[in-house]
């Protein structure tokens, strides 16, 4: 018993001794970056340009995966279940924590699986049409789009992203009726607006950019307060829609149980990733604005947890619109629901602040 005592202590005071220790060798081998959306749009752009960065910064290579499907949530759930050692992060964005609302059985939950490391930057989204589209200012497609109620319909990279939300929150705050058409991932919706099989999409300026540049698409709007600086002649949405705003943003997490001194040297290896040349020109180039904060104490990573828990309950409302209208469209599809009024019905009644979403269905007799 002595001696199992005594081994015990030996094998306590080593594992002290080494956690540190350990700390400070990482990373002695490449550092995996999950993305959890498909290649070519914001969350893929900068993760690639960022793990050069902090490749130059820790000296160690580090490897972009795109693990894209259900609104991220694949990619996050390869994260949250991987060694918490910080050899495997997360390039998430604020599509993850519309998440933690819109979807009920998740196989992970964001803030108890997963921890901050640190914010990279946030950007605009700019709204745009296909060519063959009429209209050719945002006033124009409000009036077309009240003209031709559900002729007209908008692609997203799937339920919850950042640009879904945009689309509903433009429906809703303009009386408009247009039918969402989710995609797999992003590049797969940007193809079906630039080939006029889908008449509207928001996306991330910085995807979009250069398809504006070609003619490929037509800009409307962007959707920061106020305009875009590398689209200065694209008016905002706030110009036509007062009090429209809404971005996206990314951030980096680790798995929960990660060591504090392995995310505090990547939150600071990050900050000083983020000043670097090539991403401040990325930025520059795409319009985004960079927000990482604190320092090798992990702070910035503190601040990041507090953003995505305070932009979990923003989103709230504009999220129960999406559910119900996603529900009422899947049972359209399936002929339960015979015209868009009843829709309408359950958009007003999800919009109660008391009622749930579920309620908000039975109310309005849609489920």
């Amino acid at each position: 018993m002595r001696w199992t005592m005594k081994f015990l202590l030996a094998m306590a005071a080593l594992a002290a001794l080494s956690a540190p220790a350990g700390a400070q060798s990482w990373p002695t081998k490449p550092v995996r970056i999950v993305v959890p959306f498909g290649p070519g749009g914001p969350a893929d752009v900068y993760a690639r340009i960022l793990g050069q960065e902090l490749g130059e910064v820790l000296k160690q290579q580090f490897v972009v995966e795109n693990k894209a499907g259900a609104g991220g949530t694949i990619g996050a759930d390869v994260v949250a279940k991987a060694a918490p050692d910080g050899y495997t992060l997360l390039m998430m964005s604020n599509t993850l924590t519309t998440n933690e609302t819109l979807l009920a059985n998740k196989p992970y939950v964001l803030m108890r699986d997963l921890t901050a490391v640190a914010p990279v930057n946030s950007s605009d989204l700019v709204m745009v049409v296909s060519p063959s589209v009429q209209a050719k200012t945002l006033p124009e497609l409000i009036a077309l789009a009240k003209a031709q109620p559900g002729k007209l319909a908008y692609a997203s990279a799937g339920p919850g992203t950042p640009y879904h939300l945009a689309g509903e929150l433009f429906k809703t705050m303009t009386g408009t009726d247009i039918l969402h058409v989710p995609h797999k991932n992003s590049g797969e919706a940007r193809n079906d607006v630039m080939g006029g099989h889908v008449q509207i999409m928001f996306d991330a300026v910085t995807a979009m950019k250069g398809n504006i540049d070609a003619g490929q698409v037509r800009a409307l709007g962007t959707t920061g307060d106020k305009r875009s600086a590398v689209l200065p002649d694209v008016p905002t949405m706030g110009e036509a829609v007062p009090g429209y705003e809404t971005t996206i943003w990314l951030g980096i997490m680790a798995p929960k149980a990660t060591p504090p001194e392995i995310v505090a040297r990547l939150n600071a290896a990050t900050n000083e990733a983020l000043k670097s040349k090539p991403m401040m020109e990325a930025m520059g180039r795409f319009g985004a604005q960079a927000r990482g904060g604190g320092g090798a104490s992990g702070a910035g990573a503190d601040h990041h947890d507090v953003a995505v828990e305070r932009a979990m309950p923003r989103q709230r409302a504009a999220v129960g619109h999406v559910r119900v209208v996603d529900a009422v469209l899947r049972r359209q599809a399936h002929g339960a629901v015979p015209s868009s009024s009843a829709a309408r019905r359950c958009v007003n009644a999800a919009a109660r602040p008391a009622q749930s979403t579920s309620s908000a269905a039975s109310t309005c007799g849609c489920w």
